[in-house]
């Protein structure tokens, strides 16, 4: 059983007038190699309001990937690239940002105008150097698409968005070698989950109440594992909702600007200057 490193509570952070809760970084730990970001964004919209006002406006991205789980509504995307699709509840939006474009991520019109719950979690995946100037990608998944597993107690149900797990695959393809999974737990419900030694690995618990690798886990926790062992345990203690995350370490330079995830202080300018100068592209979204 892998030994717990740590456990952080998610910290509230304003992005911009959106109150969320921040589980990576956070209190000095600037990330889990390589994952380098955990944003758990939860509202519920009273309507009354227009897409264009609701949401994340136009942005650029370059050198990883920004990856949404949506738990509860929708999320539309529009890109630089002509990628646009609305993903639902149990979907994932998975973006390599590559060598850069601008996108846009807004709750579904019907929220906005006529109110709903709107809960995703968005982190961020860190790309090798050698991949950070690829041509970017966009990757939706719907939760039919999604291959599911179950705890031999049937009370465990696994979303498997990337890597192996119990000989299935999922769809997904990442720039590195990664475990990514969300969890919808039901009280008593139990499982052992092999994570490969050599990759870093992580639980953020949404809700609820588990008993992980014998520690008892609550709302909003990121629980951080040692690379000693490949068994994680999970228990459920009350309904509860949670997503693991594990990876290869990428174990390189790492040089950051808002948007923008390079290996140098110098690459990071060229970005901006490329943004700058309009070569991630524009985005002029349209709206109904």
């Amino acid at each position: 059983m892998r030994t717990i490193k740590d456990i952080r509570k998610a910290a509230k952070v304003d992005m911009g007038g959106i109150l969320l809760d921040q589980a990576l970084p956070i209190n000095g730990i600037d990330q889990i190699d390589p994952f380098l970001l955990v944003h758990h964004w939860a509202s519920t919209y009273k309507g009354g309001q227009k897409q264009k006002d609701v949401g994340v406006g136009p942005h650029p991205h370059r050198g990883f990937s920004p990856v949404t789980f949506i738990f509860k509504g929708g999320v539309h995307h529009r890109d630089s690239k002509g990628h646009e699709s609305i993903v639902n509840e149990g979907g994932t939006q998975w973006m390599n940002s590559g060598k850069g474009l601008v996108h846009s991520e807004r709750p579904r019109k019907d929220i906005a105008e006529n109110g709903g719950e709107f809960e995703i979690i968005q982190f961020w995946v860190n790309a090798p150097s050698g991949k950070k100037m690829e041509e970017p990608s966009y990757q939706p998944l719907s939760a039919e698409e999604t291959p599911t597993l179950f705890s031999e107690d049937g009370k465990i149900k696994i979303g498997l968005v990337a890597g192996e797990l119990m000989g299935k695959k999922g769809k997904i393809t990442p720039h590195s070698d990664l475990l990514a999974i969300r969890l919808e737990i039901e009280k008593d419900g139990e499982i052992n989950i092999p994570v490969p030694k050599e990759f870093n690995a992580f639980i953020y618990q949404l809700n609820g109440n588990t008993i992980i690798n014998n520690k008892e886990i609550g709302d909003k926790e990121l629980v951080w594992f040692e690379n000693n062992d490949e068994n994680i345990t999970i228990k459920g203690k009350s309904e509860s909702r949670a997503i693991l995350l594990a990876g290869k370490p990428i174990n390189e330079p790492l040089a950051t600007y808002g948007p923008f995830v390079m290996n140098s202080q110098k690459e990071i300018i060229n970005a901006l200057n490329d943004f700058q100068s309009g070569k991630m592209g524009t985005l002029v979204e349209k709206f109904d």
